[in-house]
């Protein structure tokens, strides 16, 4: 087999991966290997035709998938990573294939299928027609290539209608990974699943459980991070998928709320939190209600960087949204007064969010972040004080407890705001609780002490032990914490400052022993 070497200027564009001259040079690479072996196949030739970028390339070769591609990645210097058991070999190539920028973690793949007989019977049995389409490799550059189009399952015609149907009916048997997949690509493509395709997803839909958690965790926050994530969870309901992948979401289901909420049901509730944290992390738009939620390019930075499993911290905020009520069916109680409480719900769910999240592999820190928001998400509203604006104390307080996930929470805050009151929002009432949030993003945290120093940048331990005649101990650390809170507060501003608070504050302690 004839090798070939890639120059970075034939292999890249712009920052992305340009697929058109990788397909040209692996060509080449072929070039010796027998006529009508080595075929592009899958979404690479249904994108083609669809006039969409290609954010990965699909080749199927005659015999074993492994040789050609160890050797692809010994030409690209890419990573080789064997899917034996499916006599699959995936190429990675690093630089942010995924959205063409140098900090998208996601590779670009090139995948390598073997297949054995014909490759007509190797294209019909994989799942959906767009994607059962082949091409000669040899042919791809070719003004004519479509005359060499091989179609075995009629994928041009569902292209030309805008329908995902499955290849067979034993699709998701042979495979029920495929059941998110099918409705995460029928809103990639713009594609309605077609009736009976739909029909076997439902009736196949217990099969998920065989899918290994990492494969549902994928294709899940993938689904998360399209635009329009609701209505997509929505479909995953009605096929009978949603309640599959957090099993906790079903006692939500027809599980009622306080007044204040819209007549939606703790799940709708959820829902639609969903579609608001979509909202309020657009940008600014030409729309009443949205536009007041603050925006600014520090923000959008913040929601645009990646927080674990490939994703940003926006699909992990949609996360959070989907999640952050999910302990209200088992802490709702009727109380003496007659109202519905749900007590605790907050700190529930975020166990609950830890456990469900750890099962489906997500990493570490998406845990960790869902998690604080879930624990967290009642803060925001909690700092007014009536119809005052926070004061400076609050807000460092705020910052302080909730941590690195503080800016998300103020944002999972106002989706819960808005999904609380949906059709019944009051604008004027929106538009102090969307100026709350800002004068908490502009105050910001208490810039942190220098490193090693001691909490306050005012006074540090040994003065205060001096100066109060205080020995070692919590006593210390408690007032240096009360006085690095005054001093972003602007209640003190001077060393004579902080010793006089922390005197009162020691004697005030010493009023209230017994």
């Amino acid at each position: 087999m004839e090798t070939a070497t890639l120059d970075s200027d034939a292999s890249r564009n712009d920052g992305e991966f340009d697929a058109a001259a990788l397909l040209s040079r692996l060509a080449g690479f072929f070039a010796a290997a027998p006529a009508g072996t080595v075929w592009v196949v899958g979404g690479s030739v249904r994108d083609a035709i669809l006039g969409r970028p290609a954010h990965d390339i699909d080749l199927a070769v005659a015999g074993d998938a492994m040789p050609a591609g160890r050797a692809i990645a010994d030409l690209l210097g890419g990573a080789f990573v064997p899917i034996a058991a499916h006599n699959i070999a995936r190429v990675a190539l690093p630089g942010g294939a995924g959205a063409g920028s140098a900090d998208d973690p996601r590779p670009f793949l090139i995948d390598v299928a073997g297949y054995y007989g014909d490759i007509a019977d190797d294209l019909r049995r994989r799942d959906f027609t767009v994607n059962a389409m082949g091409i000669p490799l040899d042919k791809w550059d070719c003004d004519e290539r479509m005359d060499h189009l091989l179609d075995p399952c009629g994928g041009l015609g569902d292209i030309a209608r805008h329908i995902l149907r499955m290849t067979g009916d034993a699709v998701f048997e042979d495979d029920p990974g495929r059941l998110l997949r099918g409705v995460r690509l029928a809103q990639q493509l713009g594609f309605r699943l077609e009736p009976s395709t739909a029909r076997r997803i439902r009736q196949d839909a217990p099969l998920l459980e065989r899918v290994a958690p990492e494969r549902v965790r994928d294709e899940f926050l993938l689904l998360l991070a399209s635009d329009g994530a609701r209505p997509l969870l929505e479909i995953l309901d009605r096929l009978g998928l949603l309640c599959r992948i957090i099993p906790e979401l079903e006692a939500a289901r027809n599980c009622d709320q306080l007044r204040a909420h819209h007549y939606w049901d703790v799940l709708g509730h959820l829902l639609h939190c969903v579609e608001y944290a979509e909202a309020v992390t657009a940008g600014h738009r030409n729309n009443a209600i949205y536009t007041l939620a603050p925006w600014t390019a520090a923000t959008d930075a913040h929601f645009a960087q990646y927080a674990g499993d490939g994703h940003t911290r926006r699909t992990v905020l949609k996360l959070a949204a989907l999640l952050h009520d999910i302990a209200k069916p088992q802490t709702k109680a009727r109380h003496a007064d007659g109202r519905i409480r749900f007590l605790g719900h907050s700190e529930q769910g975020a166990e609950i969010v830890q456990h469900r999240l750890a099962a489906l592999r997500m990493s570490g820190a998406i845990r960790s972040l869902t998690a604080a928001m879930t624990r967290h998400h009642l803060r925001p509203a909690q700092l007014r004080e009536q119809d005052r604006m926070p004061s400076r104390r609050a807000i460092y307080r705020y910052y302080r407890d909730v941590g690195p996930a503080a800016v998300d929470t103020l944002y999972l805050s106002m989706a819960d705001y808005l999904a609380a009151r949906g059709p019944e929002l009051e604008p004027e009432r929106w538009a102090n609780y969307a100026k709350m949030i800002a004068v908490i993003l502009e105050t910001g945290p208490a810039p942190p002490p220098a490193q090693g120093a001691a909490p306050s940048t005012l006074v540090d331990g040994n003065d205060l032990m001096n100066a109060l005649h205080l020995a070692p101990g919590p006593t210390v650390g408690r007032l240096l914490e009360s006085l690095r809170e005054a001093e972003a507060a602007g209640a003190v501003a001077s060393r004579d400052e902080a010793l006089a608070l922390a005197a009162q504050l020691l004697a005030n302690d010493a009023a209230a022993a017994p």
